[in-house]
Order: structure tokens, then C-alpha cells, then sequence
């Protein structure tokens, strides 16, 4: 005889579930509601006290500056935009203009170009690739100063090289240094020498990145490789294109080192009637010659709004890369 005893299923606890609303309650709650919002501004607080200490107090302060007439010693007073209307028709000042403008052109443009080329050869399945990509970085860990001096010696008018090998094809020797177009080659020539493979190495990067399947699809339509540069590479290539763009505008418009070293001349001048002085050179020779930080501050200034126009008249075109309007 077989007793059945029907035992009764434990009660299951249930636990109370929260309406959508609830967010939690307490200080723990609290807390941790302020973690998550505060937590991403704390991270990144750091850089823009930097900024702010770095960047935009020294903008602040040299406003304030090119407002005064302001002199190493002396009392300073105040005189308004005196000092922007003086540089306006100051001649000296729209030569260093001038200058850098030339310069910047001379030598951003090919340097672009060959580094757009120079990259697009480095991405090629070549013999020693690593080797010819390590070596177009070496302009970059050679001392500006070692690269001036060499430059200098190359250019050099009685035993230079580029006159002699010039002299080959019936050339007279050129001083270099004495004539403003020529002046503005051989700086031209350092930065290019010095920038490219730097630019070159960006590009790189950036065509690496470009999905083998879009050439392999062109290539199967029949693209030339020719093609395939201008229609695929180029296009993908426009963020970074813009990129070295407004890096090489601001650098080129505020040359200052190589002018300097080739001249090897500490007063600033960029020449015997300032040939290839550029604004840079002109804003130094201003504050640190002259002693006249109020005329410098309105010269730096004005500079700042020469590289905003220029970066925006370079992004007007850039920007179409692609065919993007």
C-alpha cells in the first residue's frame, strides 16, 4: 500500500520591480549620477586649462598690448588702434608680407606635390619599402641649424654647388642672398627638403587605410592605375589632404628659422634691404631690437589674420577635392 502525500511547492520570494521612472534614491544614487556626468569633463579638464593658460591668455594679453605704446622702458599709454593704422602704411611691414607670401607659395606647393607623389610611390609593393620609408624621415631628426649651414654652403656664390653645377650650362654665378626671388628659392628649398617626407610619411598612413576592394573593383572595370589615383586615392585622401593644407599654411606663414639661419645675421633685417625678411622676422626685430612690444603685438596680430585668411582661402579649394562643393 503506497501513500501519496502531495507536498506543497515553496512560495517563490518576489522581488518588487522598479517602476521605469525610479532612478535610484540616497546619496549612493546621487553620487553616482554626478560620477557619470562630471567623470568625461574632469578627463579632458586638463587640456583646455593648458589651452586656456597658454593659448588664450597670450592672445588676450597681446590685444591688450597693441592697444598701448608700449616700450621696454618708459611709461606706457594708451592709443587706441594707433599702432594697426601705422603698420597699415608701413611699407616695411607689406615687404615682409610680401616675402612670406612668396616663400609660402614657393615652396608649399611642390612640397605637397611631391609628397602626395612620394607617397604614393612608398605605397607601391617595392624592394626595401621600410627601408626608403624610414629614410624619407631623416630631414625630420636632422638639427634645423646643420640643415641651414649645408644649405647655406650650397648656395653659396663664389664655391656653392648649385652655382657650379648652374656654371655647367653657361649660367654666371648668382648671389643668392642679394635678390629677393632668389632668396626666396633657397629658403623655399630648405623647407622643402626638411617638410616633405614628413608629409609625405601622413599620406602614407592615409592610403593605407583605403580598402583594397575599391581598387580590386576598378581594376576589374578596366581603370588604368592612372585612374584608379585620381578617382579612388585622391578623394579618399581628402580629410588628410586638408589636414597637411592648414598644417603647411600656418607653418609657412609663420616662417621663421630658416630665413633666419640663412641670413646669419641677428638683427632681424632678412637681408641688406630686408629681401627675404618675413613677418615673423618683422614682429621679433619689432619687440626684441626695437623694444617696441606695443607696434610687434599689432604685427602679430595682423599676422593671425593673414593665416585665417589664408587657411580659409586653402580650404575653399581643398574642400572641392572629390568632387565636393
Amino acid at each position: 500500500m503506497t501513500l501519496h502525500v502531495d507536498t506543497p511547492a515553496p512560495a517563490r520570494s518576489r522581488v518588487p520591480r522598479r517602476s521605469p521612472g525610479h532612478r535610484g534614491s540616497g546619496r549612493g544614487g546621487g553620487l553616482a549620477r554626478f560620477d557619470l556626468r562630471a567623470t568625461p569633463y574632469f578627463l579632458v579638464s586638463p587640456y583646455f586649462l593648458l589651452f586656456a593658460v597658454f593659448g588664450v591668455f597670450p592672445l588676450g594679453y597681446t590685444l591688450w598690448v597693441s592697444l598701448y605704446d608700449w616700450e621696454l622702458a618708459g611709461d606706457k599709454s594708451f592709443i587706441g588702434i594707433d599702432n594697426y593704422i601705422s603698420l597699415i602704411t608701413d611699407a616695411t611691414f607689406w615687404n615682409a608680407v610680401v616675402n612670406t607670401l612668396a616663400m609660402f607659395v614657393i615652396s608649399t606647393v611642390p612640397q605637397l606635390v611631391l609628397a602626395l607623389i612620394l607617397a604614393n610611390a612608398l605605397n607601391k609593393r617595392i624592394r626595401g619599402r621600410l627601408f626608403f620609408r624610414l629614410g624619407v624621415l631623416l630631414p625630420m631628426i636632422t638639427s634645423v641649424v646643420a640643415v641651414a649651414v649645408v644649405f647655406t654652403q650650397l648656395y653659396g656664390r663664389d664655391y656653392g654647388m648649385i652655382n657650379w653645377f648652374l656654371g655647367l650650362f653657361g649660367v654666371d654665378a648668382i648671389n643668392w642672398q642679394n635678390e629677393s626671388w632668389t632668396a626666396w628659392i633657397a629658403i623655399s628649398t630648405m623647407v622643402d627638403w626638411r617638410w616633405t617626407g614628413y608629409n609625405a610619411i601622413i599620406l602614407l598612413a592615409a592610403m593605407q587605410t583605403i580598402p583594397k576592394d575599391l581598387y580590386e573593383a576598378a581594376a576589374l572595370d578596366g581603370a588604368s592605375a592612372r585612374r584608379q589615383f585620381w578617382q579612388i586615392t585622391i578623394p579618399m585622401l581628402r580629410p588628410t589632404i586638408i589636414f597637411i593644407v592648414f598644417i603647411s599654411t600656418i607653418g609657412g606663414l609663420t616662417l621663421f628659422t630658416e630665413p633666419v639661419l640663412f641670413d646669419g645675421n641677428p638683427t632681424m633685417a632678412g637681408g641688406a634691404t630686408g629681401q627675404y625678411q618675413t613677418v615673423a622676422m618683422f614682429i621679433v626685430k619689432e619687440a626684441f631690437r626695437d623694444f617696441d612690444f606695443g607696434y610687434a603685438a599689432a604685427a602679430a596680430w595682423l599676422l593671425f589674420a593673414l593665416i585665417l585668411i589664408g587657411t580659409l582661402i586653402n580650404y575653399s579649394f581643398t574642400r572641392r577635392i572629390g568632387g565636393n562643393k
